[in-house]
This record gives structure tokens, C-alpha cells and sequence, in this order.
């Protein structure tokens, strides 16, 4: 037993919650509020202000088609930039300096877009800085939970995930509530200003709690990193001996240990092959399925909402559902001796997240009956995407902080939000071919939603086949070693 390692006992009773924790959640939570805040009127925005501000029914499908292509490649960008951002953090700077500095370029991008509201070129650099201060902040941040933690209160990590993932969902239920409200009242310049403002308390918050954070500090280049290593074994497989790993020609050239780190790279990306998918048929909740409920029955209660304000329920739902899940489905199904392992719970994800878009695509064949159906439905739908987002996305987001060693946290967190940018960029494509009239311009009306139906069957039979067949190694942040394995299991 090393000098930092606490019986499990005694680890269980002093584990206490870092003190940074706060000031993560509430810049987190701001700063969701304004990315959501803005994207919640995006798509809507997009169609009423440039692509067709007369209304023209006539051109409504290639204006929709338009202001989605524009939507999915602004969040494609936002999701690639996190491994530039993990870089320069990994690399170069460190979390804290790239979170402060580039959370400034982030608040430059709200300001432009509250300026250029009646200009469509000085809108897109807007989004453009957006998405680059957003993404490039996203790695980092999320890496930041766990670098708060060592061996003495590793056990309440997965809880301080949840309660971040929490923060997020919060600051974007108000901001789909109350955005949508102050853009129908007041217009769009302070629709887009307000966000501003928090990006900027987002900052101011994240500074505050300067003096409390653990900061590891960047490791600089060296040889023995993912991409070095990955090139060299690349170039020199003709070396690799029967039964090898194609890594193993490079423990030569490298450290071992670190060579043994990279594998396990490698096996979380076997997990991470079958995410774009989800992530192409989520981020449709906030455009494609804001636009379709323009043709719903938005009376609830009384009250009729506006188009935009509808997607509030997917937070809604996911405030509710992530302590349910924590504390009471996750905790029941290890007690029946059915283990709620991150690869079980990605699976069960994606069949949910399928079965939403049967409701939506249902919907959407009464909608092309000229029919305007209640919103109900999709509320519906809403709930069943949520339970899946917090089997997918929550495992996704401590799976890659786990899975990886400890020099390359913020480059595997940013692996995993390219598979959100993949799946984006694959819509907006689909889109693109849609409003130039190409081959995916058959699938509009319901049949679109069909589509994506079909696709993620695919990858869900795949995944049956091949999570059995998996593997999961844990690693634990150690100052002595940090490629020490605690654990070695099979996940299903």
C-alpha cells in the first residue's frame, strides 16, 4: 500500500467533496445558459430572419433545410474544437489558462451576435467565435471535474458528474424558458444580448474560484503521446509479431507503461465508434423538432407555449431523471446482480433514443395529413430522448475521464466530443442535400425522420454484437504513477 492510499473503509468515511466544486457547477451552469439560451432561437431565427423572412410557403422546406445545415455545422465546429482546446490545455497551458482566456473570445462571439442580428455575415462570425470558445473551453472543463479529485474521494466522482451534468441542464431550462420569451417581446438583439451577460458572469465566476483549484499542470510535448506513439506503431507495423498488439512495436522506441495507456485509448474508442449516431438524432431536438412543433397544438394547462419553449421539457426531464437514475435505477439493478455497467447503460441509450424518433416520426406523418396533433406527443418523446441522454451522455462524459491516463484527460474528453461533431456534421450534410436538391432531397416529411430511424437500427445490432466482446480498464490519478490499472473487468 502506497503512502497516499486509504483503507476502503476509511476512504469511504473522510471522503469530502473539493471545494472548487461550486464555483465549476455555477460557471457551468451560466455558461450553459448561454450557449442554450442562444440555441434555443437559433434554428427559428435563422428561417424567419434570412433564409425566408416573407414566409413564403413556397420556399419554407429549403429554408428549413438551410437554417438546419447552418445550425448542425456551428455545433459540428463547437464539438471539434475541444480537442484543440484539450491541447493547448494538455500541452501548453494548462485547464485553468484556456477556460479564462478563451471564455473571453466566447463573450466577444455573444456580443456580435446581439450587433449583426440584420446581418447575416456578421451573425456567422458570431457563431463562429462561439463555437470556438465554447469548444474550446468544453474539454477542459469537463476534465477539470476530475483533476479536482484524488484517492481519498475518488468514490463521490461519479455523483460530482452527475450534479455537473445537473448544472448544465439547469442553466438550460431557464434560458429555454425565458429566451424564447424576452426574443417574442423584445426582439432578437436582446434574445442574443442576455446570454451575453452570462457568458461574461460565467467567467467572472470561474475566476473567483481561482485560489481553490487543483491546476495539474500542462506535460509539454513529449514522445510519449498519443499521437507519437500512434504514428510510430502506424509506420512500423510490418514489425508487429504474431498475436501483438499493432501498439506493441512501438514499446521499443517508447515507455511501456505508457504504450499499455494508449491501448486502452484505443479500447474506449471502440465504445466511441457507435456514438455519432446518437449524438446526429439528439442535437435534432433543438432545431428539427423546434420547427416541427410550429405545426403542433401547443396548448398545455391552459397555456399556449411558444415554438421554442417546447424543447425546455428535454431538461426538464433530464433534471429529473439524473438523480432518479443515480441514487435509484442504477443502485436496483446492481442489487438483482444486473450490473448497471457504462457499456449496458450506452446500449440501453440508443434503443431509447430510437424509440423517440418512432414518436416524432409518427407525429410527423400526421402533420404531412395536414393534421396538427398535441403537443403531448411530443413532450412524450422528449421524456423517452432524456432517460436515453442520461444512460449515453452522462456515461459518456466520466467514461472518457476514467478510461484514459492521466496526461491525456482533456485529449480523451475532447475524443468524445468529436463524436458529437461527426454526428452534426452528418446531418448538415443531409440537410445541405436537401435545400440543393440532391439524393437525400426524398427524405423530407416524415420519411426524414424514418431515415435516422434506420441508420441507428444498424449501429444498434452492431453494438449487440460487439459490447459483449469489450473490455473497460479504470484508471486512478496517482502523483507517483499515473498508468497504475485498479481494474480490469468485463462489462457485460
Amino acid at each position: 500500500m502506497t503512502k497516499n492510499t486509504l483503507p476502503a473503509t476509511d476512504a469511504a468515511t473522510t471522503a469530502r467533496y473539493p471545494k472548487s466544486i461550486p464555483y465549476i457547477i455555477g460557471n457551468e451552469a451560466a455558461e450553459r445558459f448561454s450557449f442554450y439560451g442562444m440555441r434555443s432561437i437559433l434554428a427559428t431565427f435563422l428561417v424567419a430572419q434570412f433564409f425566408n423572412p416573407t414566409a413564403d410557403p413556397a420556399l419554407q422546406g429549403v429554408a428549413v433545410a438551410k437554417a438546419n445545415e447552418t445550425t448542425h455545422f456551428f455545433v459540428s465546429l463547437a464539438y471539434t474544437m475541444p480537442f484543440i482546446g484539450a491541447i493547448m490545455a494538455d500541452w501548453f497551458f494548462g485547464k485553468y489558462k484556456v477556460i479564462l482566456y478563451v471564455s473571453m473570445l466566447y463573450c466577444v462571439g455573444h456580443l456580435l451576435l446581439a450587433v449583426y442580428d440584420h446581418d447575416l455575415e456578421g451573425f456567422r462570425m458570431g457563431l463562429l467565435l462561439i463555437a470556438i470558445g465554447a469548444g474550446c473551453i468544453k474539454s477542459c472543463v469537463s476534465a477539470n471535474v476530475g483533476d479536482q479529485f484524488d484517492k481519498t474521494n475518488q468514490s463521490l466522482m461519479s455523483k460530482v458528474y452527475g450534479w455537473f451534468y445537473f448544472s448544465i441542464n439547469a442553466g438550460s431550462v431557464f434560458a429555454t424558458i425565458l429566451i424564447p420569451e424576452i426574443n417574442a417581446r423584445y426582439g432578437s438583439a436582446w434574445a442574443f444580448g442576455i446570454p451575453g451577460v452570462l457568458m461574461a458572469l460565467a467567467t467572472l465566476i470561474f475566476f473567483m474560484g481561482r485560489k481553490m483549484y487543483v491546476k495539474n499542470p500542462p506535460s509539454g510535448i513529449n514522445k510519449n503521446n498519443f499521437v507519437f506513439i500512434s504514428l510510430y506503431a502506424l509506420f512500423n507495423i510490418g514489425k508487429k509479431k504474431k498475436g501483438e498488439h499493432f501498439l506493441d512495436v512501438a514499446k521499443g522506441a517508447f515507455t511501456p507503461e505508457r504504450v499499455e495507456g494508449i491501448k486502452a485509448v484505443y479500447r474506449v474508442m471502440a465504445v466511441f465508434a457507435f456514438i455519432p449516431i446518437y449524438w446526429a438524432m439528439w442535437d435534432q431536438n433543438l432545431s428539427e423538432w423546434v420547427i416541427q412543433a410550429q405545426s403542433l397544438d401547443r396548448h398545455i394547462f391552459g397555456y399556449e407555449l411558444l415554438t421554442e419553449q417546447v424543447q425546455t421539457f428535454n431538461p426538464v426531464f433530464l433534471l429529473t431523471f439524473i438523480p432518479v437514475f443515480t441514487y435509484f435505477v442504477y443502485p436496483f439493478f446492481d442489487r438483482i446482480g444486473l450490473k448497471a455497467t457504462p457499456l449496458r447503460r450506452i446500449g440501453a441509450g440508443l434503443i431509447l433514443t430510437a424509440l423517440s424518433f418512432v414518436i416524432i416520426a409518427l407525429i410527423q406523418t400526421r402533420i404531412d395529413a395536414g393534421e396538427h396533433p398535441s403537443v403531448w406527443w411530443q413532450i412524450l418523446a422528449y421524456m423517452i430522448l432524456s432517460a436515453g441522454e442520461v444512460l449515453v451522455s452522462i456515461t459518456g462524459l466520466e467514461y472518457a475521464y476514467t478510461q484514459a491516463p492521466k496526461s491525456m484527460k482533456s485529449t480523451m474528453t475532447a475524443i468524445w466530443l468529436l463524436t458529437v461533431a461527426m454526428g452534426n456534421v452528418f446531418v448538415a450534410l443531409v440537410n445541405s442535400s436537401i435545400a440543393d436538391g440532391g439524393f437525400f432531397s426524398k427524405y423530407q416529411g416524415a420519411s426524414y425522420y424514418w431515415l435516422f430511424i434506420g441508420i441507428i437500427s444498424v449501429f444498434i445490432m452492431i453494438y449487440l454484437f460487439v459490447a459483449p466482446r469489450l473490455k473497460e480498464r479504470s484508471y486512478v490519478l496517482e502523483p507517483e504513477d499515473d498508468n497504475k490499472i485498479i481494474a480490469d473487468t468485463n462489462n457485460l
